[in-house]
C-alpha cells in the first residue's frame, strides 16, 4: 500500500521507475537480515545497496555511479560500503534467523518443524515467487489453456494437471500481466498458487456433494472446489467478514459457476439448517500467513508473538464452529498457509482432544505423497515442493 501510494504521488516517475523502486523495496524486505549481515550494517541504505549488489548482481562500479548521481543519487559510497560490497561474506557463520531471514522469536518454532534445515527453509521463503495459474475446467481444458498462456511463457507447474506457472522474473525485469490475456477475461483460468490448488484438491471426490467453504474470503479456493464439482451438488461460501467476500459472486460468474450459494454474515443466521448436513466443510483458517512470506515479505517483520497466539485462538474457534456442520461420515478439511506446528499439528491435536466424534485420516492425494508427514498431514514449502507454505489435515466425523 505504501508503494502504491508513492507511485500515485510520484508523477515524475515512469512505470519503469516505479517497477524498479517496488522491486528493490520488496527484495530488501525479503532478505534484509542476511543483507545487513553481509554489510555489517542493517540500515535501510546499507541493505538497499546490498540488494543491488548481492541480489540483483550489479557490479560495484554501477552502484557507485548510481549512488553518486546528482540530484537523484543517495550520496557517494563510503570506504566501509565499498569494502563490504566488494567482499563475498558468506552466511555460513550467521545465526539461522539471519541466514534464513526471519525474526529471532520464530527460531524455536521453525527448529521444531525443520530442525537443522530451518535456515534453508527460511531462505526459500525469501526468494521471489512465480505466478501460478489454475486452468478452469468449467470453461476450458489444460491443452487450450496452455495455448492461451503462451504469450506469458507459462509452463505446466507439475503435480496437478490444471496447474501452470510463469517463472518469477529477474530482479530487473517486470512480470507479464495475466489480465492482458483475453482468455483470462473469459474465465479460463485463475491466479492461484500451486500449494493452494493442492490444498483444495485434498477435499477429494466432491462431485454431487454438499460442500461448504467456511472461510471463503475472496473465493480462490471456492472456485477451485467449484471446478472440481463440475457444477454438480451444492457449494456454499461463507466468511465471518462480509467485506472479504465482495468479489466472490463476480469471480464465480466469470468462472461459469452455477451451483454456488453465498451465505453472508450480514444475514441473521447465515448457516441455519446446515448442521450435520455437509459432506465436506473446507476450513481455510485465519493464520499468520508465514507460508506466503515470498509474496508478502513485510508480513514476517510485522508479525509479533502476540499476534501469533491470537491466530491460534482464532483457529480453535473456527474449527469448533465448523465441526457441527459436518455430517457423520463427512470430512472437515483444515488448511493453513502457515509453516508453524503451533498453527497446524497442535491445533489439530487440540481439536481432536475436544471432539471425540472426529478422527484424523491420512492425506491420500497421490501426486503429493512424498510431502505427507508421518501423522498423515500434508506439509508443503517452497524448498520442498516449490509452492507457498501450506498445511492440510483431513478430519472425519465418525459418530
Amino acid at each position: 500500500m505504501a508503494l502504491k501510494g508513492w507511485g500515485e504521488s510520484a508523477r515524475y516517475a515512469g512505470s519503469k521507475d516505479r517497477s524498479f523502486v517496488s522491486g528493490l523495496v520488496l527484495d530488501v524486505l525479503r532478505k534484509r537480515r542476511s543483507l545487513g549481515w553481509k554489510m555489517g550494517d542493517d540500515s535501510v541504505r546499507a541493505t538497499a545497496l546490498a540488494a543491488l549488489r548481492f541480489a540483483w548482481g550489479w557490479p560495484l562500479e554501477r552502484i557507485a555511479e548510481a549512488a553518486g548521481e546528482d540530484p537523484h543519487g543517495i550520496g557517494a559510497l563510503t570506504e566501509a560500503e565499498v569494502a563490504a560490497l566488494s567482499s563475498e561474506k558468506a552466511l555460513t557463520d550467521a545465526p539461522a534467523p539471519v541466514a534464513g531471514d526471519y525474526p529471532d522469536w520464530a527460531d524455536a518454532s521453525l527448529t521444531r518443524v525443520f530442525g537443522e534445515h530451518r535456515a534453508e527453509e527460511g531462505a526459500a521463503l525469501a526468494d521471489r515467487a512465480p505466478v501460478d495459474l489454475r486452468a478452469n475446467r468449467l470453461k476450458t481444458d489444460p491443452d487450450r489453456a496452455a495455448k492461451a498462456l503462451q504469450p506469458l511463457h507459462a509452463q505446466p507447474a507439475g503435480l496437478l494437471p490444471d496447474a501452470f506457472r510463469i517463472p518469477a522474473p529477474a530482479a530487473t525485469d517486470r512480470a507479464g500481466s495475466v489480465e492482458t490475456i483475453p482468455a483470462f477475461g473469459k474465465g479460463w483460468f485463475e491466479v492461484q498458487d500451486l500449494g493452494s490448488q493442492i490444498a483444495a484438491a485434498c477435499a477429494g471426490e466432491i462431485k454431487g456433494k454438499q460442500v461448504l467453504d467456511f472461510c471463503a474470503g475472496g473465493g480462490g479456493k471456492t472456485l477451485a472446489l467449484a471446478a472440481a464439482m463440475g457444477n454438480t451438488g451444492q457449494l456454499y461460501a461463507h466468511d465471518s467478514d462480509a467485506r472479504r467476500m465482495a468479489d466472490v459472486i463476480p469471480r464465480a460468474t466469470r468462472a461459469g459457476v452455477r451451483n454456488l450459494q453465498v451465505r453472508s454474515p450480514v444475514e441473521a443466521e447465515p448457516l441455519k439448517g446446515m448442521d450435520g448436513k455437509m459432506d465436506v466443510v473446507f476450513v481455510d483458517a485465519p493464520c499468520t500467513g508465514a507460508g506466503t512470506w515470498r509474496r508478502h515479505p513485510d508480513a514476517k517483520w510485522r508479525l509479533s508473538e502476540d499476534q501469533f497466539h491470537k491466530r491460534m485462538a482464532e483457529q480453535d474457534t473456527v474449527l469448533d464452529q465448523a465441526a457441527p456442520l459436518v455430517k457423520p461420515g463427512g470430512r472437515l478439511v483444515y488448511v493453513t498457509c502457515s509453516i508453524f506446528a503451533e498453527e497446524n499439528e497442535d491445533r489439530v491435536a487440540a481439536f481432536l482432544a475436544r471432539n471425540s466424534s472426529f478422527t484424523a485420516r491420512p492425506i491420500t492425494l497421490e501426486p503429493v505423497a512424498e510431502h505427507v508427514t508421518p501423522q498423515g498431514f500434508l506439509r508443503l514449502t517452497p524448498r520442498t515442493a516449490a509452492t507457498d507454505g501450506f498445511f492440510v489435515a483431513l478430519l472425519e466425523r465418525i459418530a
